[in-house]
């Protein structure tokens, strides 16, 4: 299974995804670290993704090569980030085949509803728990 974590500004949200899905998933899945800036994914890469690329022909293209995709839900909000993440990342992000696994920020301007508040930690391990469920039953299919 190959999932792309998208991340922005300094990368802090997605270094965390990748750090525990790795922890926890080893080498069964692969990561691959887009960010909109080089920090972004330069920090995903030590966090130990499997390979990265930057910016946004990079996202635009990766978006719909991969089976999931994770990051914080402003992803798929043009001009979030600070406006890092463009209108055609978020376009290409939510057009996507790919499963998208979101973490709640109200940073982005986007608050959903019904969400409780907790750390962003649990919020990943939660993230992590849908693609176990996924791997599980992608396994059974086959």
């Amino acid at each position: 299974m190959r999932i792309a974590v998208i991340d922005g500004q300094g990368g802090g949200i997605g270094k965390a995804i990748v750090e525990r899905f790795r922890q926890k998933l080893e080498d069964s899945v692969e990561i691959v670290a887009l960010g909109t800036n080089s920090l972004a994914t330069s920090l995903m890469l030590k966090a130990g993704a499997d390979e990265g690329a930057t910016g946004e022909n990079a996202i635009i293209y990766n978006a719909c090569k991969v089976d999931i995709i994770l990051g914080p839900i402003g992803i798929i909000s043009a001009n979030s980030l600070l406006g890092e993440l463009t209108p055609l990342m978020a376009k290409a992000i939510a057009e996507s085949p790919a499963k998208k696994i979101l973490i709640p920020m109200s940073r982005c301007n986007v608050t959903v509803a019904g969400i409780e508040t907790k750390p962003i930690p649990n919020y990943i391990d939660d993230a992590l728990e849908i693609v176990k469920a996924m791997i599980k039953d992608a396994k059974n299919i086959q």
